[in-house]
């Protein structure tokens, strides 16, 4: 065996990045991870300043959705942690593979309250698939190579590493560990006989695709099997990229907001086919669209991790294997010569082709939301990539953008506001050469609005198209239906928007007309720079299909 030199811990860690093939890493600096900052020096590393720790925990989210490889996030302690737990807390929920390292008071300080000192197993116990403290400098080969492993096998998600400041400028003799493989199982051939005899008896079946281990070939693959058996398919709560909304068995998303008649579509269904997701809250419109603990519907569960395989439905049947390996094994199935069900799938998407066309909508004020989509879905290309966080807007990009490609959506399926900024930085850090389209609340924006920053240091031109209407809107349309009239802590005052991204030094337009959105656009596409479009929408239009004054009066009515 060779002899190995010696190296400090700080750059001990940076080499096992590097091994595991890490190129990107989002962070805030701190001194608590010295060491670490001086290895990446010279390492072939991208490295992004943030301007706080959820954002840079967000863009290595969107990092880990866009690559399937873990997003690298670096804090330092504290209150730098405690700012990345939103990000955190993404991953988790999201099924995203990230792994945030933190920085940590020295070894011989702890259990005295010492200067930002945190527990951090017991503060992200909940939120991580596994937290750790490297305490020995000779173990950062090992337990790094664990955490890839982690974050990526069965149901990705975030891993925390905590670095005592101290441990991190001892030095150590020590090898490399060699790249992780992600760990991939195949469904068994029983199971997929069983599958087959499923689908034949089926009359009324339905497929719903979530979670994530998808890539572009597995959404090509479940694609030729739906055309192939005429399987009516639809994608859960913000899982719209991992089935082409041009295929003509493709007949919406199951989230907010459904359409009423694929929410029927669902609980009519005598057979669904459950591929990555976990119908959790929002796809199953609150746990009501199964029965729990045993559906009404026969329930195929194909899903990596085996801990989700029954924890809230029990299926017919249960496939452990990950959405890629399982739309592989589906080449080998037989589609019967005429489906059952091939007249319901057309008119399932015909349903579809007319909820999420955006030329019917018309609402309060002079800009319509409506005319912003159809204006977008004509000009961008297949590729652009579209992210978002949380808040009434973001149903416009939701139901009326017709995703036709993998990798062109970035939605946190936790419902965090302030997410859609970063995912637009992190995805242009990742995706230099994609058109990349920010839709952000005013609410939502200001909670990482600092990151149009990043953008600007980094020349990403980034477009944010920001729907302003002066509120908390999500909260004000469910305080309208409770408390009707009684508004209380959802009013915003706004600053110029367009003004904000001037001062940056970005490119920023006010648009208060649906005449006015095109021409803007291009101009920011144009000006090479991170651009802010501020649009000012009729604050009544809360939704595409109803105003605050309907859902006011209509709330009024039933107390009478």
């Amino acid at each position: 065996m060779s002899q190995q030199k010696s190296r400090l811990g700080g750059h001990i860690l940076v080499d096992q990045l590097v091994a595991q093939g890490v190129k990107h890493v989002f962070c805030v600096p701190g001194e608590s991870y010295l060491a670490v900052l001086d290895g990446l020096h010279d390492a072939n590393i991208e490295v992004t300043v943030c301007r706080q720790e959820g954002g840079a925990a967000m863009m290595a989210d969107a990092h880990g959705k866009l690559t399937g490889e873990p997003g690298i996030c670096m804090v330092t302690r504290g209150p730098g942690a405690s700012n990345a737990l939103a990000g955190v807390h993404i991953a988790k929920q999201d099924s995203t593979p990230l792994i945030l390292f933190v920085g940590q008071i020295e070894r011989g300080m702890r259990e005295r309250e010492a200067f930002q000192e945190m527990d951090y197993r017991a503060v992200f116990g909940t939120q991580a698939k596994w937290v750790t403290e490297i305490d020995q400098v000779e173990r950062i080969p090992e337990l790094i190579s664990r955490a890839f492993h982690v974050a990526t096998s069965g149901r990705p998600g975030p891993v925390v590493i905590a670095l005592p400041e101290d441990m991190l400028v001892e030095s150590a003799e020590v090898a490399d560990a060699p790249r992780y493989e992600v760990i991939e199982s195949a469904p068994a051939a029983g199971q997929m006989a069983e599958l087959q005899k499923l689908l034949a008896e089926a009359r009324n079946p339905v497929a719903i695709l979530g979670g994530s281990r998808w890539n572009a070939q597995a959404v090509a693959q479940f694609a030729d099997f739906a055309q192939r058996h005429a399987l009516p398919t639809a994608v859960s709560f913000r899982r719209q990229m991992l089935f082409p909304a041009d295929h003509p068995c493709y007949i919406g998303d199951v989230g907010l907001g459904i359409n009423p008649a694929l929410a029927k579509r669902v609980a009519d269904a005598d057979l669904i086919l459950l591929v990555g997701g976990r119908m959790s809250e929002n796809p199953s419109q609150s746990y009501t669209l199964l029965d729990i603990p045993v559906p009404r519907q026969k329930l195929v569960h194909v899903h990596p991790d085996s801990a989700e395989l029954g924890r809230v439905y029990r299926p017919t049947l249960a496939v452990n294997t990950s959405p890629a390996a399982f739309a592989q094994a589906l080449s080998d199935l037989k589609a019967p010569a005429r489906p059952a069900w091939a007249d319901d799938t057309r008119a399932m998407r015909e349903s579809y082709l007319k909820w999420s066309d955006p030329a019917s909508i018309t609402t309060p004020g002079r800009l319509q939301m409506g005319q912003v989509m159809a204006y977008l879905e004509s000009h961008l290309p297949a590729d652009a990539i579209m992210t978002n966080g949380a808040g009434n807007y973001a149903t416009w990009l939701h139901r009326f953008h017709r995703h036709t490609r993998y990798g062109t959506q970035l939605a946190p399926t936790s419902g965090s506001m302030g997410y859609g900024l970063p995912a637009a930085v992190g995805a242009k850090r990742v995706r230099p050469d994609k058109t990349v389209v920010c839709f952000a609340g005013d609410g939502c924006f200001l909670m990482h609005g600092q990151e149009f920053a990043t953008a600007v240091q980094y020349d990403l031109p980034i477009i944010v198209v920001l729907v302003d209407n002066g509120m908390y809107g999500t909260i004000r349309m469910h305080q309208e239906r409770h408390y009707p009239g009684r508004i209380s802590a959802t009013a915003l005052k706004n600053p110029d928007f367009a003004d904000y991204a001037r001062a940056f030094g970005g490119h920023g337009e006010r648009v208060e007309t649906t005449e006015e959105f095109g021409p803007a656009f291009e101009r920011a596409l144009a000006s090479g720079k991170p651009a802010i479009l501020h649009c000012l929408i009729d604050p009544e239009t809360i939704s595409p299909s109803t105003t605050l004054q309907k859902i006011r009066e209509a709330a009024l009515k039933a107390r009478q």
